[in-house]
C-alpha cells in the first residue's frame, strides 16, 4: 500500500512541479545555476568512470576471445557497442544517481527541516516549482552532453588499453570501432539518458521535499532517494531496451 501512496503523492508532486514558473527571468537563472551545479560539476567523475570502464571492457573482451577463428577487430566492435548501448548511459546515470540524487535530496530536505520551504509557501510562492523545476530542466539539458562525452572517452580509454598492453593491434581495434556502425545506438543511449535524468532529479526532489524531522531524517531521505532512483532506472532500462531495440 505504501507503493500506491507514494505513486499518488508523486503524481501530485509532478503536477505542481510543472506549474507556470513564478518569473521567467528568475527561472532562467536558476536553470543555468543547476546546469553548472548538477552537470558541469559531474563532468570529472563521468570522465574518470568512462575512461577506465572503456579500458576494462576492452581488455576483458580481448582476454576472453581465444579462438583464432574470431578476428581481433571484434574486440573494438564489442567494446564500442557495450560503451554506446549500456555503459555510457545506464552505468553513468547510476553513478550520477548517487552523486546528483543525494545532493538534490539533501539540499531540498535541509530546506524543509529548516522551514525555508514553509517560508516560501507563506510568501505565496509555488515552492515545488521554484525549487524542483530548474533542477529537472537543467539536468535534462546537460545530461546528453555528458553521455556523448562519456561515449568518446570510453572508446578512447579502450584505445589506450590496447595501445599500452598490446593485446590487440591498434589498427584492428580502430577497424572494429568503425565496422558496422549503427547511428541509432547513439540515439538510443541519449533517449535512455534523458529518461534516467528525469527519474534522478524528480525522485530525489520528491523524497527531499517530503522530509520530516531533523538532520538524521535528511540523511535517510538521501539514501532512500538514491536507492529508489537506481531501482527505477534499472526497471526503465529494461523497458526502453525492449521498446527501442527488440
Amino acid at each position: 500500500m505504501r507503493l500506491f501512496y507514494h505513486l499518488g503523492r508523486y503524481s501530485i508532486f509532478l503536477r505542481r512541479v510543472f506549474a507556470k514558473p513564478e518569473k521567467h527571468s528568475i527561472f532562467f537563472r536558476q536553470v543555468l545555476k543547476e546546469i553548472d551545479s548538477l552537470g558541469i560539476n559531474s563532468l570529472g567523475i563521468v570522465l574518470i568512470i568512462t575512461v577506465f570502464m572503456g579500458a576494462v571492457v576492452t581488455l576483458q573482451t580481448a582476454y576472453n576471445i581465444e579462438s583464432p577463428l574470431i578476428p581481433r577487430s571484434t574486440v573494438g566492435l564489442a567494446a564500442r557497442d557495450s560503451i554506446l548501448l549500456e555503459f555510457s548511459s545506464t552505468i553513468v546515470c547510476l553513478i550520477l544517481a548517487g552523486k546528483v540524487g543525494s545532493s538534490i535530496a539533501s539540499e531540498i530536505g535541509t530546506m524543509r527541516v529548516t522551514e525555508q520551504i514553509d517560508a516560501l509557501e507563506i510568501m505565496g510562492v509555488n515552492s515545488i516549482g521554484y525549487l524542483v523545476l530548474p533542477k529537472i530542466v537543467g539536468f535534462l539539458l546537460i545530461i546528453p552532453f555528458l553521455v556523448i562525452i562519456g561515449m568518446g572517452i570510453g572508446v578512447l580509454g579502450g584505445w589506450f588499453a590496447v595501445t599500452f598492453t598490446g593485446v590487440v593491434p591498434t589498427e584492428d581495434y580502430i577497424y572494429g570501432i568503425q565496422f558496422s556502425f549503427k547511428p541509432f545506438y547513439i540515439v538510443y543511449s541519449l533517449i535512455k539518458s534523458v529518461v534516467f535524468s528525469f527519474i534522478i532529479s524528480s525522485v530525489s526532489s520528491y523524497f527531499g521535499y517530503y522530509t520530516k524531522g531533523g538532520s538524521l531524517e535528511v540523511g535517510k531521505a538521501s539514501t532512500i532517494a538514491v536507492v529508489s532512483s537506481s531501482i527505477i532506472i534499472l526497471l526503465f532500462n529494461l523497458l526502453l531496451t525492449q521498446l527501442l531495440l527488440v
